[in-house]
């Protein structure tokens, strides 16, 4: 291995040398503790540090990393206290997740490091993301993003590169190209003869590098950081490397020849550079001595500190409490002046008024910049806020939720337009994985609304027309807005802009361009978790949202001898329980009206909330109506078949009978 020291001082060498010295004897103490059954798993990064390390070294502290979990030099080298490293691996209370989250499963603001998920890939989109904040405030920063060569086979990883690319991110992608996806050889994770080869494929500059090397690293990334200040732009880089040990500790290395086994332990990192620095004179025998005794009695002392520690005792309110970000409602009551307007122009007044009021709110999603999206609500919206905070994005929801993730890690607050809630389907996991979790994971808030055009009446088929809010009401960590008229979904969706928490907002179509409704010019906000009683009566409660809410009037205008309350959600995660429950013990009947297809849907859920809370107030069973339990139709009959709006009067008369 021939190393290249340039023009580096014997002083920077040195410190190379304890950066990368410090994982490698945490590691081997690592291996002893699993052997003694004193930790449960762990992902071994030996033979591979030089690349953590080397990165971590270039960038300035206050530069995001993006780690994976064998990454422990990046950890190391922000100078994190070893004593919560080990708090963390053992789910104690000073780790960084409460014991919610094991190993490297986490991130933190105090050190700007923002750990992985399971899922791999989302990780990259969330680089773009804090990448687009860095360019917005013009400072010049770089992020670091780490990934295995098995995750390259993820669309995320397509998607996260198109769009640095597109958007001339300052992103460093990192690719750890070890050998294997724990045992799937490379042979049979990609054709390519590199996977820096796949960088033409985006226009992106790539380099190969030997990532046993740490001067080699250390260089070319000192090269690249001080180049990507005065131009940004994403770089892909390849790293060759090889895993010395499983995938995790319980894996064993027996599916890996032994002679490449034997090939890798001469290109020790860590060996091969102490050798060099020996042989340069640059580091003794005694100070190399010296240097080990430090590191471990700061890890001997950080165990016994961690050890000490009590185990976490399991707290209810503490763990409901965690799984949003606090957030205090700021009322901001309507002004008397009013105007006429459709559903989709409140959409529109919101969006416009929040953007003034929030000069970090970013909008994105596909065509809605010069083109104003699919529905013209950002019709105009670049004109006035330019291209920079009204973003077309590529065809990839996956990405830009994730990218949305980045940005609100980054201090700015996210929009994501999905131009129909169908679509939300290719971005479901950094919905349900990333963003609903993030909080209670290491209280990092998801400043994210995410809008979904849904629902049918519009002839539109299987594909552009599901109202799919169950996907999301089961996910804690959510929360679902569902409004029916234009003053509502203004003040609804102006109160989920500010709310850091991530919000799933959906907009009926058909009622785009249908409603009506006297609306504030002004600035207004409404709560959410707050339902909205329409109609007052004593012999039933409907309960409802969306279109159907409107499809409800529509028959109580026809048959006004039936007496109801008519509750109208709005908000289906928080729920308002207590407006749902107060309204049946009132009237000892209830019906629940849903577009969504009944099993599994929303209503059923509330259907067993109120058996379980009301059971004795009840003078008939709660009934459900939905619409049929298959995919949404095409053909106006088929749609007319499928959509409750029929069968909804007859289901009301029955239970009134009843």
């Amino acid at each position: 291995m021939k190393f290249e020291r340039k023009n580096l001082t014997d002083e920077t060498l040195l410190d190379l040398y304890k950066r990368i010295l410090k994982p490698r004897l945490i590691e081997e103490k690592m291996l002893i503790l699993i052997r003694q059954g004193k930790v449960s798993k762990w992902f071994s990064g030996i033979g591979q540090e030089a690349i953590a390390v080397g990165v971590t070294a270039v960038l300035d502290k206050d530069e995001y990393i993006l780690p994976m979990h064998r990454n422990l030099g990046v950890f190391t080298g922000r100078d994190i206290p070893l004593y919560r490293l080990f708090s963390q691996w053992q789910g104690k209370a000073n780790g960084f997740t409460k014991g919610r989250d094991r190993s490297f499963h986490f991130g933190t603001q105090q050190y700007k490091i923002i750990g992985m998920i399971s899922h791999l890939g989302p990780q990259l989109g969330v680089a773009d993301g804090i990448a687009l904040a860095n360019k917005l405030k013009k400072n010049g920063k770089v992020t670091a993003v780490f990934t295995g060569e098995g995750a390259t086979s993820e669309g995320d990883f397509h998607e996260a590169l198109n769009i640095a690319s597109v958007w001339e991110l300052p992103v460093l992608f990192v690719i750890e190209n070890n050998g294997y996806g724990l045992s799937t050889p490379t042979n049979e994770q990609y054709r390519c003869e590199n996977l820096a080869d796949k960088g033409k494929g985006y226009g992106m500059e790539s380099h190969i590098v030997d990532g046993n090397n740490i001067l080699e690293v250390y260089n070319l990334l000192s090269q690249l950081k001080a180049s990507m200040k005065i131009n940004p732009r994403p770089v892909l880089l390849e790293f060759k490397t090889f895993r010395m040990r499983g995938h995790e500790e319980a894996s064993g290395t027996k599916y890996v020849p032994q002679e490449l086994m034997d090939q890798w332990a001469i290109k020790d990192p860590v060996e091969n550079y102490r050798t060099f620095l020996k042989e340069n004179k640059i580091l003794t025998e005694e100070f190399d001595e010296t240097l080990r005794s430090e590191i471990k009695k700061d890890i001997d002392e950080s165990l016994a500190i961690a050890n000490a520690e009590p185990e976490i005792e399991a707290s209810l309110s503490e763990e409901l409490n965690d799984i949003y970000k606090t957030f205090v409602f700021e009322q901001v009551k309507p002004t008397e002046e009013k105007e006429k307007i459709r559903f989709i122009d409140a959409i529109s007044s919101s969006l416009k008024q929040s953007m003034e009021r929030h000069d970090n709110l970013v909008i994105m999603g596909q065509d809605i910049a010069e083109y104003g999206g699919a529905f013209k609500i950002t019709d105009g919206f670049v004109a006035q806020f330019g291209k920079k905070r009204v973003i077309n994005t590529p065809i990839c929801e996956s990405a830009v939720v994730s990218a949305a993730m980045g940005l609100s890690i980054n201090g700015y607050k996210a929009i994501v337009e999905m131009q129909f809630a169908d679509f939300v389907s290719t971005g479901f996991n950094p919905v349900v994985n990333l963003l609903a979790k993030s909080h209670y994971r290491w209280l990092e808030k998801a400043d994210v609304v995410v809008r979904m055009p849904c629902g049918g009446g519009t002839q539109a088929g299987p594909f552009h027309s599901q109202t799919n809010e169950a996907w999301f009401t089961k996910t804690p960590g959510l929360k679902v807005v569902y409004p029916a008229f234009p003053y509502d979904v203004k003040g609804l969706l102006n109160a989920s802009i500010n709310d850091p928490n991530p919000v799933m907002f959906f907009e009926h179509k058909q009622l785009y361009r249908s409603v009506y409704q006297e609306v504030p010019k002004d600035y207004y906000t409404l709560p959410l978790g707050k339902a909205a009683l329409l109609k007052e009566g004593n012999e039933v409660t409907i309960i409802s949202f969306g279109a159907a809410v409107h499809w409800a009037l529509d028959t109580l205008e026809k048959n006004p001898e039936i007496s109801a309350d008519l509750l109208d959600l709005r908000t289906l995660q928080p729920l308002d329980t207590e407006a749902i429950f107060a309204s049946v013990k009132k009237t000892g009947r209830v019906i629940i009206y849903q577009e969504d297809s009944m099993f599994g849907g929303v209503a059923s859920d509330i259907s067993a909330m109120i058996i379980e809370e009301c059971f004795k107030y009840l003078d008939a069973p709660v009934k459900r109506v939905a619409s049929l339990d298959t995919p949404i139709p095409f053909t106006k009959a088929l749609e007319d078949q499928y959509l409750p709006k029929g069968r909804f009067e007859i289901d009301l008369r029955a239970l009134l009978a009843y």
